[in-house]
This record gives C-alpha cells, structure tokens and sequence, in this order.
C-alpha cells in the first residue's frame, strides 16, 4: 500500500530496497512522510529523473515499519531532521543526507558520489 503520494516509484518494504539496490547501479532513496521539508526533495527527484537516466529514483514511507533498514544504517545515526536520504552505488551506501535538500546539493551529491 503506497503510503506517500509522490511522483516517483515507492519502495514498500525492505526486500524490495534490497532488490533495487542490487539490480540498479545508481539508486537514490527518499525516507520520509508528506511534509514541508521532504516535498521539496520528492519534487527535485521527479525533476531529475527525467533528465538521470542512470539514477533510480525511489521513496519510501519513514514511518513504514520495513524502513527500519534506512532509519537504523550506520550512515544515518545521529540524523535528526527528516527526510533520510540515501544514494546507492554498486548496492553500497555511497552517501547519505538528513533534512531538505535543494536541487543543487542533490544534483551536487548525484555528480560527485554516483558518477
């Protein structure tokens, strides 16, 4: 059951990240809920993925039990704000972010971390 209402695909559990990650060498994963700090990420996400067609765009509902995987990564500890973004490489965290994001610190991230 899709939990957010965005425009891009949505992850539903922990097996399907799994899943993603090991079948896409680019992926990038948007934990979070419908709030004012995460719309304007899932926003800059269905922007890039028209023009990325080598990152996998993907959400995931923060409060979805399954997301404990991206809630309890070594990567995230210490995150406080939402939402938890994770960028996939080759099935390893290639880099992780808390809280709003713009489109250049994503694009940033996408250039330096997933090229």
């Amino acid at each position: 059951m899709k939990m957010l209402q965005t425009g891009i695909k949505e992850i539903e559990s922990a097996d399907e990240l799994q899943k993603v990650i090991s079948e896409n060498e680019n992926v990038m994963v948007c934990c979070g809920r419908m709030g004012p700090m995460c719309i304007p990420v899932y926003d800059a996400m269905e922007e890039l993925e028209e023009d990325r067609e080598d990152v996998k765009f993907y959400s995931m509902a923060f409060d979805n039990p399954e997301a404990h995987v991206i809630r309890n990564a070594p990567e995230a500890q210490g995150f406080m704000g939402l939402p938890f973004t994770m960028y996939y490489k080759n099935g390893n965290v290639a880099h992780a972010t808390s809280s709003i994001q713009s489109m250049d610190q994503i694009t940033s991230v996408l250039d330096n971390k997933l090229n």
